[in-house]
């Protein structure tokens, strides 16, 4: 097996705040394969983000990274000075904010923003420089790009700051992206173009996408495994086609069932029944125990992970099996 682009070992990111202390990220693992493409879903609070944001290195105080490993092509960015991430950031490795105005400057004109961000990590002229800027703007669905880059951030709708956003993060096709629900603000028509340039960068450049979001329909097109998180911690892991289909976690199962279009015709919408419990005080034993249809006693020790079948893991003492979620 060839090294992953991507491997994350039982990383904790941790808040230190007056309250006590935050467990953001707490043991979280995976690893994505070059060219493809692992979906990051969860409610929100559940630590998606600041994940995105530890493997960035973006992590502000008083939180920080307290445990656990991020390799990167084999090479642990947790190590790595200031300037060996900022070599890397933008050039080899990019991230795709939700919101827009996190990666642009309102006071510069975006053709200066994207050429400049070409010359920082190659050595070309300016023109050539400015010609890569316009055919990515085109690339992400902005008409009219040589007027395009031209404007301000301001001339632009909410949507279209998006789109140049994510044509910064494609403009050196990096090895890979961090996308931080990318496509939220974007109308269906245009977020299916993303969605496919991205899959063809993938396919064609070998990208590797860690693709935040907390739609699973995104996930079901996009992605080819997919990790569910809970409170700081994956609680299932799989293929996107087994996870989606035969979910073994009671709480992938209720995200799942939560969607409209799987409801009947004329029946109450489903819902997983109370909130996410604060990362300052979770309950003890599974974190989801007290909104589970399944908590047993055994709930109140807490799970490892384990795999299950070859692939799935999940970190469940009562896991659903496909005899009790065709009863359920």
């Amino acid at each position: 097996m060839a090294t992953p682009t991507l491997e994350v070992r039982n990383l904790r990111t941790h808040f230190f705040t007056r309250g006590g202390v935050v467990k953001a990220v707490d043991d979280v693992s995976f690893s994505i394969q070059r060219g493809k493409v692992l979906g990051l879903v969860g409610e929100s609070g559940s630590g998606k983000t600041v994940t995105g944001f530890s493997i960035l290195g973006l992590v502000d105080a008083p939180g920080r990274i307290v445990g656990g490993q991020i390799l990167f092509q084999g090479r642990d960015l947790v190590t790595m000075s200031e300037s060996e991430m900022r070599d890397l950031r933008g050039n080899r490795i990019a991230m795709i904010f939700q919101d827009p105005m996190m990666t642009l400057n309102p006071v510069l004109r975006v053709d200066t923003q994207m050429i400049e961000t070409v010359l920082a990590h190659k050595k070309v002229s300016r023109e050539e420089a400015r010609q890569r800027a316009r055919d990515t703007l085109g690339m992400v669905g902005i008409p009219s790009p040589d007027e395009r880059l031209k404007s301000y951030p301001h001339q632009f709708s909410g949507g279209m700051r998006q789109r140049v956003a994510i044509a910064i993060a494609l403009l050196h096709e990096p090895d890979l992206i961090v996308a931080d629900e990318p496509t939220t603000a974007l109308d269906v028509t245009i977020q299916g173009q993303i969605l496919a340039e991205v899959q063809k960068l993938a396919s064609t450049t070998g990208t590797a996408l860690l693709w935040i979001t907390h739609d699973l329909s995104v996930v079901a097109g996009l992605a080819d495994d997919v990790a569910v998180m809970y409170a700081g911690r994956i609680v299932e892991h799989g293929a996107v086609s087994e996870v989606l289909d035969t979910p073994l976690h009671p709480y992938t199962y209720g995200l799942i069932g939560s969607v409209p279009s799987r409801n009947k015709r004329g029946e109450p919408l489903r819902q997983i029944p109370g909130m996410t419990p604060s990362l300052l005080n979770l309950p003890p034993g599974c974190a989801f125990r007290t909104r589970c249809p399944r908590a047993a006693e055994v709930c109140m020790a807490e799970p490892e992970i384990r795999e299950l079948a070859p692939g799935r893991d999940v970190r469940c003492f009562r896991p659903m099996s496909e005899a009790a979620e065709q009863a359920a």
